[in-house]
């Protein structure tokens, strides 16, 4: 027969551009960072699907910048250094792609923090040293990811780029401040990425897109700033789609020596003897849907909330674990000092002097109460806020566990926010999102794990917040859920 004969077998296609992201792309991180390291696939055909992902996915606004280039040379250097390493251990995280947000420098691209005031900024002579330590495990830095100005909000829109869009629908937002890399970490972008959470930045958009987002403890993250007080609420955390993937991203931001990879073993060592219906010592769970907000600030959760919260509480006991109501008290002036520590930071900011006509509505807004505040007042808020910590830890500390939702509504549509006067918005992103700020200023870990999608396809999920260094037992029983959920 003849290759023009119609018998003749047909020469293979070639894939599909859609074919072949599914089959680099469509695979947990810890999936294909087992394939880099085998040798399986190279750091520069990941990246490619990576960035041609990014180009089918460009109308969610995941990026506001992508360096393509730099990213593919970085890749072709791994590879070059992966042939020469002959039988030795390539890093731990060897050729996996991932993104920064445009809050945080990376050497050789702007750092804009999403807003029109740093529009014209130069690059970054330096990594900042998240960005040198995920580059020390063997990440590609594909770019920098869409944020809120100056990272104030729980949505992801600025006045200087196309907003972040949820996957699960593009009309919606994915939240904020990590929005854009939630965004493409649910589309299947890239496989996870960091994320930095002042308030909730890491676990709203983990909820808002059905994503694992895990904030660790205050001082858990060496990078992180060091001082203990209730002024260093943010910081840094994995986005993925499982566990285990966060898991792997926590080792590396967190191992001070090296990459020793303890946390995805503890987390794997627990789900296999779970599998296995080994006994395991139950979690007391104190099921809670108080809120520090009221009464400054209405709070009324979406019957698809509370449907999620009571499932996971449902599994979690059935599973072995100790489920009981918890009411802890949280005084009335929580909303006004929060408000007062968290504005603050504006003053803390190298702006010009000018900034506040050369801002948003809500930065500007949020500048003239910082400054209206004085240094007399923001000292006396975060007074009240060390001694309101200490009294709640201390309820908290009453179980191991305390489970409440992450989200109280289905993520608003793109636009919703910056309709509002700024006061207005304010309030109604704290009634969106009223149980994670609490957290930061606790200063304990907290993981965000997807439970439920409703008929719209909208993901809804459970918070779980530990005591102090908790996030291997965080871990584990986030997993554990993960499990029952699967069945």
């Amino acid at each position: 027969m003849s290759p023009t004969d119609p018998t003749s077998p047909a020469e293979p296609a070639a894939p599909s551009t859609a074919t072949r992201l599914a089959r680099l792309l469509d695979r947990s991180a810890v999936a294909l960072r087992d394939a880099l390291a085998a040798g399986e696939l190279s750091a520069r055909e990941v990246t490619q699907a990576a960035l041609d992902a990014a180009a089918a996915h460009e109308d969610l606004g995941a990026f506001a910048l992508l360096d393509a280039e730099g990213a593919l040379a970085r890749a072709d250097a791994l590879d070059a250094a992966r042939r020469h390493l002959h039988d030795d251990v390539p890093a731990s995280l060897h050729g996996l792609p991932l993104a920064v947000k445009d809050l945080t420098d990376v050497a050789g691209m702007p750092t804009r923090h999403g807003s029109a005031l740093l529009a014209d900024a130069p690059p970054a002579a330096q990594d900042d040293p998240l960005v040198a330590r995920l580059r020390q495990a063997g990440t590609v830095v594909l770019g920098k990811t869409t944020v809120p100005e100056f990272g104030l909000d729980s949505y992801s829109e600025t006045l200087v780029g196309p907003p972040a869009r949820n996957p699960l629908d593009p009309t919606r937002t994915p939240g904020g401040s990590s929005g854009g890399s939630a965004a493409a970490v649910a589309a299947g972008i890239l496989p996870f990425a960091p994320g930095s959470d002042g308030g909730g930045s890491i676990r709203i958009p983990a909820a808002a897109c059905g994503l694992v987002g895990l904030k660790p403890g205050r001082g858990t993250v060496p990078t992180d700033e060091a001082a203990d007080t209730v002024r260093t609420l943010t910081v840094s955390g994995p986005l993925a789609h499982t566990v285990e993937d966060a898991a792997l991203l926590l080792d590396v931001l967190t191992h001070p020596e090296g990459f020793g990879g303890r946390m995805l073993a503890d987390v794997r060592r627990a789900a296999e003897a779970r599998r296995a219906g080994a006994p395991h010592a139950g979690v007391r769970v104190g099921l809670s849907t108080a809120s520090p907000f009221p009464p400054a600030v209405e709070v009324s959760l979406a019957r698809p909330a509370l449907a999620a919260l009571t499932r996971a509480g449902a599994l979690l006991e059935a599973g072995g674990h100790m489920v009981e109501p918890f009411s802890p008290y949280y005084g009335e002036r929580y909303h006004e000092d929060f408000r007062t520590v968290w504005t603050s930071g504006l003053l803390r900011a190298p702006l010009p002097p000018d900034a506040e006509e050369r801002v948003g509505a809500v930065a500007a807004s949020f500048l003239r109460s910082a400054r209206a505040a004085g240094p007399e007042e923001t000292a006396a808020a975060v007074e009240r806020l060390e001694g309101w910590a200490e009294n709640v830890r201390a309820q908290f500390a009453s179980v191991d566990v305390v489970m409440t939702p992450v989200l109280a509504t289905a993520p608003p549509e793109v636009g919703h926010f910056l309709a509002l006067p700024p006061e207005e918005n304010y309030a109604a992103q704290c009634a969106f999102t009223p149980y994670t700020s609490m957290v930061n200023v606790l200063g304990l870990p907290a993981v965000s794990v997807p439970v439920d999608r409703d008929g719209a396809g909208l993901s809804w999920s459970v918070h779980l917040i530990g005591r102090p260094g908790d996030e291997g037992r965080l871990l584990q029983l986030a997993a554990h859920l993960e499990l029952l959920l699967a069945g």
